[in-house]
Protein backbone atom coordinates (compact mmCIF):
# COMPACT_ATOMS: atom_id res chain seq x y z
CA UNK A 1 0.00 0.00 0.00
CA UNK A 2 1.04 3.19 -0.77
CA UNK A 3 2.81 5.49 1.76
CA UNK A 4 0.94 8.02 3.44
CA UNK A 5 2.63 11.20 4.89
CA UNK A 6 -0.48 12.20 6.74
CA UNK A 7 -2.63 9.76 8.25
CA UNK A 8 -6.59 10.20 9.98
CA UNK A 9 -6.78 10.27 13.75
CA UNK A 10 -8.07 5.62 14.64
CA UNK A 11 -10.49 6.48 17.18
CA UNK A 12 -13.70 3.99 16.10
CA UNK A 13 -14.15 0.81 17.61
CA UNK A 14 -16.66 -2.06 17.21
CA UNK A 15 -19.78 -0.24 18.56
CA UNK A 16 -18.68 2.96 17.16
CA UNK A 17 -18.20 1.48 13.43
CA UNK A 18 -21.54 -0.56 14.15
CA UNK A 19 -23.12 2.80 14.69
CA UNK A 20 -21.76 4.38 11.87
CA UNK A 21 -23.26 1.06 9.35
CA UNK A 22 -26.89 2.01 11.21
CA UNK A 23 -26.88 5.46 10.56
CA UNK A 24 -26.33 4.99 6.53
CA UNK A 25 -28.22 1.80 6.40
CA UNK A 26 -31.32 3.04 8.52
CA UNK A 27 -31.71 5.99 6.34
CA UNK A 28 -34.75 7.51 4.64
CA UNK A 29 -35.09 4.31 2.60
CA UNK A 30 -36.81 2.19 4.76
CA UNK A 31 -39.76 5.07 4.92
CA UNK A 32 -40.06 5.25 1.37
CA UNK A 33 -38.16 2.30 -0.54
CA UNK A 34 -40.89 -0.44 0.83
CA UNK A 35 -43.81 0.85 -1.65
CA UNK A 36 -41.56 0.92 -5.38
CA UNK A 37 -40.62 -2.24 -4.37
CA UNK A 38 -43.85 -3.87 -3.55
CA UNK A 39 -45.25 -2.11 -6.68
CA UNK A 40 -42.49 -4.02 -8.78
CA UNK A 41 -42.47 -6.80 -6.30
CA UNK A 42 -46.17 -7.88 -5.58
CA UNK A 43 -46.70 -10.56 -3.53
CA UNK A 44 -43.02 -11.47 -3.39
CA UNK A 45 -41.69 -8.66 -1.56
CA UNK A 46 -40.31 -10.14 0.99
CA UNK A 47 -38.34 -12.45 -1.48
CA UNK A 48 -36.83 -9.43 -3.12
CA UNK A 49 -36.01 -8.49 0.67
CA UNK A 50 -33.72 -11.75 1.22
CA UNK A 51 -32.11 -11.43 -2.38
CA UNK A 52 -31.26 -7.99 -1.67
CA UNK A 53 -29.74 -9.22 1.87
CA UNK A 54 -28.04 -12.30 0.04
CA UNK A 55 -26.26 -9.83 -2.34
CA UNK A 56 -25.46 -7.41 0.84
CA UNK A 57 -23.95 -9.99 2.24
CA UNK A 58 -21.56 -11.42 -0.44
CA UNK A 59 -20.30 -7.67 -0.67
CA UNK A 60 -20.04 -6.92 2.71
CA UNK A 61 -18.17 -10.45 3.55
CA UNK A 62 -15.86 -9.61 0.23
CA UNK A 63 -15.35 -5.81 1.51
CA UNK A 64 -14.51 -6.79 4.90
CA UNK A 65 -12.00 -9.29 3.60
CA UNK A 66 -9.95 -6.67 1.91
CA UNK A 67 -10.41 -3.89 4.40
CA UNK A 68 -8.14 -6.10 6.49
CA UNK A 69 -5.06 -6.33 3.84
CA UNK A 70 -6.11 -1.91 2.97
CA UNK A 71 -6.83 -0.73 6.28
CA UNK A 72 -7.41 2.67 4.50
CA UNK A 73 -9.50 5.21 3.68
CA UNK A 74 -11.35 5.38 0.21
CA UNK A 75 -13.18 2.02 0.43
CA UNK A 76 -13.57 -0.05 -3.15
CA UNK A 77 -11.40 2.52 -5.03
CA UNK A 78 -8.43 1.40 -2.63
CA UNK A 79 -9.33 -2.18 -3.28
CA UNK A 80 -9.62 -1.96 -7.25
CA UNK A 81 -6.84 0.13 -7.23
CA UNK A 82 -4.12 -2.43 -5.77
CA UNK A 83 -5.74 -5.63 -6.55
CA UNK A 84 -7.24 -5.13 -10.46
CA UNK A 85 -5.55 -1.82 -11.44
CA UNK A 86 -5.37 1.87 -11.17
CA UNK A 87 -8.54 2.26 -13.84
CA UNK A 88 -10.70 -0.45 -11.67
CA UNK A 89 -10.18 1.75 -8.50
CA UNK A 90 -10.81 4.77 -10.34
CA UNK A 91 -14.17 3.26 -11.78
CA UNK A 92 -14.88 2.80 -8.54
CA UNK A 93 -14.26 5.75 -6.78
CA UNK A 94 -15.88 7.72 -9.89
CA UNK A 95 -19.36 5.35 -9.13
CA UNK A 96 -19.38 6.27 -5.46
CA UNK A 97 -18.52 9.83 -5.56
CA UNK A 98 -21.01 10.76 -8.17
CA UNK A 99 -23.61 8.40 -7.14
CA UNK A 100 -23.40 8.69 -3.44
CA UNK A 101 -23.16 12.96 -4.16
CA UNK A 102 -26.66 12.32 -5.95
CA UNK A 103 -27.56 10.24 -3.14
CA UNK A 104 -26.86 13.37 -0.87
CA UNK A 105 -28.96 15.91 -2.23
CA UNK A 106 -31.79 13.21 -1.98
CA UNK A 107 -31.01 12.30 1.73
CA UNK A 108 -31.37 16.36 2.38
CA UNK A 109 -34.12 16.89 0.23
CA UNK A 110 -36.14 14.59 2.20
CA UNK A 111 -35.41 15.82 5.27
CA UNK A 112 -36.50 19.33 3.95
CA UNK A 113 -39.75 17.24 2.46
CA UNK A 114 -40.45 15.82 6.10
CA UNK A 115 -39.83 19.07 8.74
CA UNK A 116 -41.01 21.81 5.80
CA UNK A 117 -42.48 20.66 3.18
CA UNK A 118 -43.30 24.43 1.78
CA UNK A 119 -39.11 24.93 2.32
CA UNK A 120 -38.05 22.07 1.30
CA UNK A 121 -34.68 23.19 -0.42
CA UNK A 122 -33.77 25.70 2.24
CA UNK A 123 -34.11 22.95 4.53
CA UNK A 124 -31.75 20.56 2.62
CA UNK A 125 -29.24 23.51 1.88
CA UNK A 126 -29.02 24.19 5.81
CA UNK A 127 -29.19 20.11 6.83
CA UNK A 128 -25.82 19.95 4.76
CA UNK A 129 -24.57 22.84 6.32
CA UNK A 130 -24.82 21.35 9.57
CA UNK A 131 -24.05 18.16 8.89
CA UNK A 132 -21.03 19.38 6.79
CA UNK A 133 -19.81 21.22 10.08
CA UNK A 134 -20.15 18.54 12.34
CA UNK A 135 -17.78 16.16 10.01
CA UNK A 136 -14.90 18.75 10.37
CA UNK A 137 -15.25 18.56 13.56
CA UNK A 138 -13.75 14.83 13.51
CA UNK A 139 -15.42 11.39 13.19
CA UNK A 140 -16.03 10.80 16.39
CA UNK A 141 -18.33 13.25 17.01
CA UNK A 142 -20.12 12.11 13.75
CA UNK A 143 -20.30 9.06 15.67
CA UNK A 144 -21.97 10.57 18.59
CA UNK A 145 -24.56 12.31 16.63
CA UNK A 146 -25.48 9.25 14.65
CA UNK A 147 -25.78 7.18 18.07
CA UNK A 148 -28.72 9.74 18.90
CA UNK A 149 -30.16 9.39 15.26
CA UNK A 150 -30.02 5.46 15.07
CA UNK A 151 -31.46 5.09 18.75
CA UNK A 152 -34.35 7.61 17.46
CA UNK A 153 -35.15 5.81 14.45
CA UNK A 154 -34.92 2.78 15.76
CA UNK A 155 -37.78 3.77 18.44
CA UNK A 156 -39.81 5.11 15.61
CA UNK A 157 -39.44 1.84 13.72
CA UNK A 158 -40.11 -0.41 16.74
CA UNK A 159 -43.21 1.58 17.42
CA UNK A 160 -44.63 1.24 13.95
CA UNK A 161 -44.01 -2.29 14.21
CA UNK A 162 -45.80 -3.02 17.73
CA UNK A 163 -49.11 -0.70 16.27
CA UNK A 164 -49.46 -2.35 12.78
CA UNK A 165 -49.52 -6.07 14.65
CA UNK A 166 -51.01 -5.55 17.40
CA UNK A 167 -54.42 -3.90 15.47
CA UNK A 168 -57.22 -5.07 14.20
CA UNK A 169 -56.35 -4.54 10.58
CA UNK A 170 -53.35 -7.01 10.32
CA UNK A 171 -53.86 -9.67 8.61
CA UNK A 172 -51.08 -12.67 8.31
CA UNK A 173 -52.71 -13.63 5.16
CA UNK A 174 -51.41 -10.01 3.64
CA UNK A 175 -47.70 -10.93 3.36
CA UNK A 176 -48.09 -13.43 0.12
CA UNK A 177 -45.32 -15.18 0.55
CA UNK A 178 -45.59 -17.28 -2.46
CA UNK A 179 -44.54 -16.77 -6.40
CA UNK A 180 -48.08 -16.84 -7.81
CA UNK A 181 -50.36 -14.16 -8.18
CA UNK A 182 -51.01 -12.24 -4.73
CA UNK A 183 -54.21 -11.41 -4.16
CA UNK A 184 -53.47 -7.82 -2.90
CA UNK A 185 -50.13 -7.37 -5.05
CA UNK A 186 -49.81 -9.20 -7.96
CA UNK A 187 -47.70 -11.66 -10.05
CA UNK A 188 -44.30 -11.81 -7.94
CA UNK A 189 -42.54 -12.50 -11.15
CA UNK A 190 -39.13 -13.63 -10.98
CA UNK A 191 -38.16 -9.83 -12.89
CA UNK A 192 -40.25 -8.32 -10.60
CA UNK A 193 -38.35 -10.02 -7.24
CA UNK A 194 -35.19 -8.72 -8.83
CA UNK A 195 -35.79 -5.37 -9.81
CA UNK A 196 -37.28 -5.26 -5.86
CA UNK A 197 -34.30 -6.58 -4.44
CA UNK A 198 -32.11 -3.75 -6.87
CA UNK A 199 -34.28 -1.29 -5.09
CA UNK A 200 -33.96 -2.32 -1.26
CA UNK A 201 -30.30 -2.86 -1.79
CA UNK A 202 -29.76 0.85 -2.12
CA UNK A 203 -31.32 0.71 1.30
CA UNK A 204 -28.52 -1.64 2.42
CA UNK A 205 -25.54 -0.19 0.72
CA UNK A 206 -24.75 1.87 4.08
CA UNK A 207 -21.92 -0.44 5.13
CA UNK A 208 -19.44 0.78 2.89
CA UNK A 209 -19.37 3.60 5.27
CA UNK A 210 -17.44 1.50 7.61
CA UNK A 211 -14.65 0.57 5.07
CA UNK A 212 -14.58 3.86 3.58
CA UNK A 213 -13.28 4.65 7.35
CA UNK A 214 -11.19 2.29 7.76
CA UNK A 215 -7.65 4.52 8.41
CA UNK A 216 -9.87 5.86 11.63
CA UNK A 217 -10.68 2.45 12.89
CA UNK A 218 -8.27 1.15 15.55
CA UNK A 219 -7.31 -2.25 14.89
CA UNK A 220 -9.38 -2.55 11.85
CA UNK A 221 -7.99 -6.09 10.76
CA UNK A 222 -10.29 -7.36 13.70
CA UNK A 223 -12.65 -3.98 13.78
CA UNK A 224 -13.84 -4.39 10.67
CA UNK A 225 -14.80 -8.39 9.86
CA UNK A 226 -16.93 -7.86 13.10
CA UNK A 227 -18.59 -4.38 12.58
CA UNK A 228 -19.94 -5.00 9.30
CA UNK A 229 -21.30 -8.12 9.34
CA UNK A 230 -22.74 -7.09 12.75
CA UNK A 231 -24.48 -4.21 11.21
CA UNK A 232 -25.61 -5.46 8.42
CA UNK A 233 -27.70 -8.03 10.15
CA UNK A 234 -29.22 -6.06 12.10
CA UNK A 235 -30.52 -3.88 9.63
CA UNK A 236 -32.20 -6.93 7.95
CA UNK A 237 -34.04 -7.99 11.29
CA UNK A 238 -35.35 -4.11 11.42
CA UNK A 239 -36.25 -4.16 7.74
CA UNK A 240 -37.72 -7.39 8.18
CA UNK A 241 -40.09 -6.66 10.82
CA UNK A 242 -40.97 -3.46 9.15
CA UNK A 243 -41.62 -5.31 5.87
CA UNK A 244 -43.63 -8.08 7.69
CA UNK A 245 -45.80 -4.97 9.64
CA UNK A 246 -46.41 -2.87 6.93
CA UNK A 247 -47.34 -5.71 4.77
CA UNK A 248 -49.79 -7.06 7.35
CA UNK A 249 -51.76 -4.05 7.65
CA UNK A 250 -51.77 -2.64 3.88
CA UNK A 251 -50.98 -5.70 2.08
CA UNK A 252 -49.07 -5.77 -1.36
CA UNK A 253 -51.30 -3.35 -3.51
CA UNK A 254 -51.96 -0.92 -1.42
CA UNK A 255 -48.58 -0.71 -0.23
CA UNK A 256 -47.15 -0.45 -3.64
CA UNK A 257 -49.34 2.53 -4.22
CA UNK A 258 -48.30 3.98 -1.09
CA UNK A 259 -45.66 7.06 -1.38
CA UNK A 260 -45.40 7.18 2.39
CA UNK A 261 -46.04 3.57 3.39
CA UNK A 262 -44.72 3.34 7.16
CA UNK A 263 -47.04 6.42 7.77
CA UNK A 264 -50.56 4.61 6.20
CA UNK A 265 -49.84 1.41 7.85
CA UNK A 266 -49.81 3.32 11.30
CA UNK A 267 -52.72 5.51 9.97
CA UNK A 268 -54.98 2.03 8.88
CA UNK A 269 -53.80 0.34 12.19
CA UNK A 270 -55.97 3.22 14.29
CA UNK A 271 -53.00 5.07 15.27
CA UNK A 272 -52.97 8.82 13.51
CA UNK A 273 -51.14 10.27 16.33
CA UNK A 274 -48.12 8.15 15.60
CA UNK A 275 -47.83 9.82 12.12
CA UNK A 276 -46.00 13.14 13.41
CA UNK A 277 -43.69 10.70 14.59
CA UNK A 278 -43.28 8.94 12.05
CA UNK A 279 -42.29 11.95 10.11
CA UNK A 280 -39.83 13.03 13.06
CA UNK A 281 -38.73 9.27 12.29
CA UNK A 282 -38.31 10.07 8.65
CA UNK A 283 -36.47 12.92 8.82
CA UNK A 284 -33.93 11.90 11.78
CA UNK A 285 -33.16 9.05 9.18
CA UNK A 286 -32.55 10.98 6.39
CA UNK A 287 -30.16 13.01 8.41
CA UNK A 288 -28.09 10.13 9.54
CA UNK A 289 -28.08 8.64 6.38
CA UNK A 290 -27.19 12.34 4.77
CA UNK A 291 -24.06 12.40 7.71
CA UNK A 292 -22.90 9.01 7.15
CA UNK A 293 -22.42 9.48 3.17
CA UNK A 294 -21.13 12.91 4.05
CA UNK A 295 -18.20 10.76 5.35
CA UNK A 296 -17.93 7.99 3.25
CA UNK A 297 -17.54 10.42 0.30
CA UNK A 298 -15.29 12.67 1.72
CA UNK A 299 -13.08 9.69 2.89
CA UNK A 300 -13.06 8.44 -1.19
CA UNK A 301 -12.31 12.13 -2.00
CA UNK A 302 -9.12 12.00 -0.22
CA UNK A 303 -7.78 8.80 -1.52
CA UNK A 304 -8.43 9.68 -4.88
CA UNK A 305 -6.93 13.04 -4.52
CA UNK A 306 -3.60 11.14 -3.07
CA UNK A 307 -3.31 9.44 -6.25
CA UNK A 308 -3.83 12.49 -8.26
CA UNK A 309 -7.02 11.61 -9.77
CA UNK A 310 -8.56 14.92 -7.98
CA UNK A 311 -7.03 17.97 -7.07
CA UNK A 312 -4.69 16.80 -4.74
CA UNK A 313 -5.06 20.30 -2.53
CA UNK A 314 -8.41 17.97 -1.51
CA UNK A 315 -6.17 15.49 0.37
CA UNK A 316 -5.18 18.33 2.85
CA UNK A 317 -5.26 16.59 6.56
CA UNK A 318 -6.57 19.16 9.18
CA UNK A 319 -3.74 19.39 11.93
CA UNK A 320 -5.97 19.60 14.99
CA UNK A 321 -9.03 17.49 13.91
CA UNK A 322 -7.07 14.96 11.70
CA UNK A 323 -10.10 14.90 9.25
CA UNK A 324 -10.21 15.31 5.35
CA UNK A 325 -10.96 18.98 5.73
CA UNK A 326 -11.28 20.02 1.98
CA UNK A 327 -12.40 17.36 1.08
CA UNK A 328 -15.31 17.34 3.23
CA UNK A 329 -15.84 20.96 2.35
CA UNK A 330 -15.80 20.11 -1.37
CA UNK A 331 -18.01 17.59 -1.11
CA UNK A 332 -20.50 19.87 1.18
CA UNK A 333 -20.32 23.06 -1.27
CA UNK A 334 -21.28 20.46 -3.96
CA UNK A 335 -24.27 18.56 -2.04
CA UNK A 336 -25.46 22.07 -0.96
CA UNK A 337 -25.95 23.20 -4.74
CA UNK A 338 -27.28 20.23 -5.69
CA UNK A 339 -29.96 20.39 -3.34
CA UNK A 340 -30.79 23.85 -3.69
CA UNK A 341 -31.71 23.36 -7.35
CA UNK A 342 -31.59 20.01 -8.01
CA UNK A 343 -34.58 17.60 -8.61
CA UNK A 344 -33.08 14.16 -7.76
CA UNK A 345 -36.11 12.18 -7.54
CA UNK A 346 -34.28 10.20 -10.25
CA UNK A 347 -31.07 10.05 -8.90
CA UNK A 348 -32.21 6.74 -5.71
CA UNK A 349 -32.37 4.91 -9.35
CA UNK A 350 -29.09 5.82 -10.67
CA UNK A 351 -27.87 5.14 -7.68
CA UNK A 352 -28.73 2.42 -7.19
CA UNK A 353 -26.81 1.47 -9.87
CA UNK A 354 -23.44 2.98 -9.42
CA UNK A 355 -23.77 1.48 -6.05
CA UNK A 356 -23.99 -1.55 -7.62
CA UNK A 357 -21.13 -1.52 -9.79
CA UNK A 358 -19.19 -0.53 -6.57
CA UNK A 359 -19.88 -3.75 -5.48
CA UNK A 360 -18.97 -5.67 -8.48
CA UNK A 361 -15.32 -4.35 -8.34
CA UNK A 362 -15.50 -4.97 -4.65
CA UNK A 363 -16.38 -8.78 -5.78
CA UNK A 364 -13.85 -8.60 -8.25
CA UNK A 365 -10.94 -7.24 -6.02
CA UNK A 366 -11.74 -9.97 -3.13
CA UNK A 367 -11.85 -12.89 -5.72
CA UNK A 368 -8.37 -11.81 -6.26
CA UNK A 369 -7.17 -12.62 -2.51
CA UNK A 370 -5.30 -15.71 -1.81
CA UNK A 371 -5.33 -16.43 1.75
CA UNK A 372 -6.37 -19.24 4.41
CA UNK A 373 -9.85 -19.35 3.89
CA UNK A 374 -9.82 -18.50 0.09
CA UNK A 375 -12.19 -20.88 -1.28
CA UNK A 376 -15.18 -19.21 0.43
CA UNK A 377 -13.94 -15.72 -0.15
CA UNK A 378 -14.25 -16.98 -3.83
CA UNK A 379 -17.50 -18.40 -3.34
CA UNK A 380 -18.89 -15.51 -1.78
CA UNK A 381 -17.30 -12.39 -4.43
CA UNK A 382 -18.54 -14.74 -7.37
CA UNK A 383 -22.27 -14.89 -5.76
CA UNK A 384 -21.84 -11.09 -5.18
CA UNK A 385 -20.48 -10.10 -8.64
CA UNK A 386 -23.48 -11.87 -10.25
CA UNK A 387 -25.75 -10.67 -7.90
CA UNK A 388 -24.57 -6.87 -8.56
CA UNK A 389 -24.61 -7.76 -12.23
CA UNK A 390 -28.07 -8.85 -12.65
CA UNK A 391 -29.72 -6.65 -10.23
CA UNK A 392 -28.20 -3.72 -11.98
CA UNK A 393 -29.81 -4.55 -15.08
CA UNK A 394 -32.76 -5.69 -13.51
CA UNK A 395 -33.56 -1.63 -12.21
CA UNK A 396 -36.17 0.40 -14.64
CA UNK A 397 -34.45 1.15 -17.83
CA UNK A 398 -33.96 5.40 -17.21
CA UNK A 399 -31.51 4.34 -14.13
CA UNK A 400 -29.56 1.37 -16.27
CA UNK A 401 -29.37 3.51 -19.08
CA UNK A 402 -28.42 6.75 -17.01
CA UNK A 403 -26.04 4.72 -14.92
CA UNK A 404 -24.26 3.24 -17.59
CA UNK A 405 -23.69 6.52 -19.45
CA UNK A 406 -22.03 7.85 -16.10
CA UNK A 407 -19.87 4.66 -16.32
CA UNK A 408 -18.82 4.93 -19.62
CA UNK A 409 -17.93 9.38 -18.98
CA UNK A 410 -15.88 8.26 -15.88
CA UNK A 411 -13.93 5.67 -17.95
CA UNK A 412 -13.35 8.43 -20.85
CA UNK A 413 -12.07 10.71 -18.37
CA UNK A 414 -9.63 8.01 -17.42
CA UNK A 415 -8.43 7.81 -20.78
CA UNK A 416 -8.12 11.48 -20.99
CA UNK A 417 -6.36 11.41 -17.92
CA UNK A 418 -4.08 8.90 -18.50
CA UNK A 419 -2.94 10.56 -22.01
Amino acid sequence: MRRMTQELRRTLGVFDAVVVGLGAMLGAGVFVALGPAAGAAGSGLLWGLAVAALVAYCNAMSSARLAVDYPASGGTYVYGRERLGPFWGWLAGWAFVVGKTASCAAMALTVGAYVWPGQAHAVAVGSVVVLTAVNYGGVQKSATLTRVIVAVVLGVLAAVVVVSLGSDAADAGRLGLGTEAGSEGGPASAHGVLQAAGLLFFAFAGYARITTLGEEVRDPARTIPRAVPLALGLVLAVYACVAVAVLSVLGAGELGRSAAPLADAVRAAGASWLVPVVRVGAAAAALGALLALILGISRTTLAMARDGHLPRALAAVHPRFRVPHRAELAVGAVVAVLAATADVRGAIGFSSFGVLAYYAIANASAWTVGAVGAVWVRIRAAVGLVGCVVLAFALPVPSVVTGAAVLLLGAALYAVRRR
